[in-house]
């Protein structure tokens, strides 16, 4: 048996008791020089970090992407390389529960890839729908306190819910995903990913195209019903934790293929609906799928905290051939999940291992000192710590500036300029995409959703689905007069339409 190593204090000095407190007398009190026993409580008190404000309930793992077609003519990005490997951090989670939540609660999940690419991390902030619930950030705080509990109750709150979404039709499309079969993922490996945001990328000759990000599951996609949910959540709050980290250790690695749409620069101004909103897709008729490469998760992390829950995924991680677009919730989302991680990590969290990038001797930056200054970063060169100078610090690089994009505009607080832009989507998908039961469950889920909802509110929603089509408003008026509780069904899997 090889001999154990030596405890120490975090300073290194070794301990000599892990298990009584220095004393006066063998029955105390208890003195305070005991350093050790204060840094050991000390530390105990600071070993849960902040929650993140959505999103907080998640499950991780690491892996690879391989590309595997080429797409040089839309971008230089080096991850897109033919035959390029990176490796990659993945993060699935919840948008509305706290970190306790159970994992099979009906909710949009979220989809985070981070790409340790050899020009720096380029992260992938998505959710399993290819849309959201608003289109302008300036809603967003509002949306998100619908979802939390309400002040006076401390309850989650239905007549919150539906009474924001009925204020804002263009929710009707991402709440109409919400409550049909695509609602309740049985794990992470069984649904998609999307970039969800319209994109940029540039080729070497400077030309751009907008692009959608779609990673498809090749496991396919399964789902529960209400009430399979509720029988799993009585046995298990974790069953994405377990199916998610089971899978891997036992060698069954979940794969998903990207795909991108494309759309050339100069043609979004003549589409029928704006390609810069949230949400709205596009559709796949006008934007075919192009093939691009292979993610696969293929190891669990040693330490979950350390690389999941410090991870901080920010759609400002970009490298060049990859940009961002006219999207507002786009360019709100560049600036505040950064700020979020500086609140939550601290000052440094870039530095973290979960965050730092793979190419760290590529790293040069100017930031210094402040809380969480754990590491050097005067690059071996003290005296160049501002630009410019004349000691050699580093410097920008022309070469990898992205092209000029292209804005017309007169500076203002637009609003969408027709009423029934946000019903044709969601109306395709009702009348079109989904099949006679799968309405039959969407309708019930509904109804169940708004059961505890004021008649007040219910009306509301009402004239919003109405919209969308009469059949809707009827189906969920029907389910709501009934028992909404939602059948057993067997567990074929059901397939999501995009």
């Amino acid at each position: 048996m090889s001999e154990k190593p030596r405890l120490t204090t975090t300073a290194g000095a070794p301990v000599p008791s892990n298990d009584t407190s220095q004393t006066a007398g063998a029955r105390g009190p208890v003195l305070l020089q005991d350093y050790q026993l204060i840094e050991k409580l000390a530390h105990q008190n600071r070993e849960r970090i902040p929650e993140r404000v959505v999103h907080a309930k998640g499950w991780g793992a690491q892996g690879t992407f391989t590309v595997t077609h080429d797409i040089t003519q839309y971008t230089c990005a080096k991850v897109f390389k033919p035959g390029t490997v990176t490796e990659v951090l993945s993060r699935w989670s919840t948008v509305a529960g706290e970190l306790g939540a159970a994992d099979a609660e009906r909710d949009v999940r979220g989809f985070s890839l981070k790409f340790y690419t050899e020009d720096g991390n380029w992260d992938m902030v998505g959710n399993n729908t290819p849309i959201f619930f608003v289109r302008d950030a300036y809603k967003f705080p509002d949306f998100i306190r619908t979802q939390k509990r309400h002040p006076k109750t401390n309850m989650r709150s239905p007549e919150a819910m539906f009474d924001f979404w009925a204020a804002q039709p263009e929710s009707v499309h991402q709440v109409t995903i919400l409550m049909s079969d695509r609602g309740i993922p049985t794990n992470p490996m069984h649904m998609n990913g999307y970039g969800s945001h319209t994109f940029s990328m540039w080729n070497e000759a400077g030309e751009r195209h907008w692009v959608k990000f779609h990673f498809r599951t090749q496991q396919g996609h399964k789902h529960y019903t209400n009430e399979e949910a509720e029988r799993l959540i009585g046995k298990t709050r974790e069953s994405y934790q377990e199916d998610l980290y089971n899978a891997i250790e036992a060698g069954n690695f979940p794969k998903w293929t990207l795909f991108i749409q494309v759309m050339k620069e100069e043609d979004a101004a003549n589409q029928p609906f704006n390609p810069f909103d949230l949400t709205k897709v596009w559709p796949h008729g006008d934007f075919p799928l192009i093939e691009v490469g292979e993610l696969e998760m293929n190891r669990n992390p040693d330490n979950y905290f350390q690389m999941i829950e410090n991870a901080a995924y920010s759609p400002s991680n970009v490298v060049p051939g990859i940009g961002y677009s006219p999207d507002k919730m786009l360019q709100a989302r560049v600036f505040s999940y950064a700020d979020a991680h500086r609140y939550r990590l601290g000052t440094h969290y870039e530095a973290l291992p979960a965050n730092a990038p793979k190419a760290s001797a590529n790293v040069n930056h100017y930031h210094k000192d402040g809380t969480m200054r754990f590491f050097t970063n005067d690059f071996g060169n003290p005296d160049a710590y501002y630009e410019p100078n004349q000691y050699g610090g580093p410097v920008a690089d022309p070469s990898v500036a992205e092209p000029p994009l292209r804005i017309d505009g007169d500076a203002d607080r637009y609003k969408q300029h027709t009423a029934d832009e946000d019903f044709v989507q969601p109306r395709a998908l009702y009348a079109e995409v989904l099949n006679d039961e799968e309405r039959m469950r969407l309708h019930q889920n509904m109804a169940g959703a708004m059961a505890p909802c004021s008649d007040a509110v219910k009306e509301r929603w009402y004239a919003v689905l109405g919209k969308v089509h009469p059949d809707y408003e009827q189906g969920v008026r029907t389910a709501a007069q009934s028992d909404p509780a939602i059948p057993v069904t067997d567990d074929t899997p059901v397939e999501a339409a995009e």
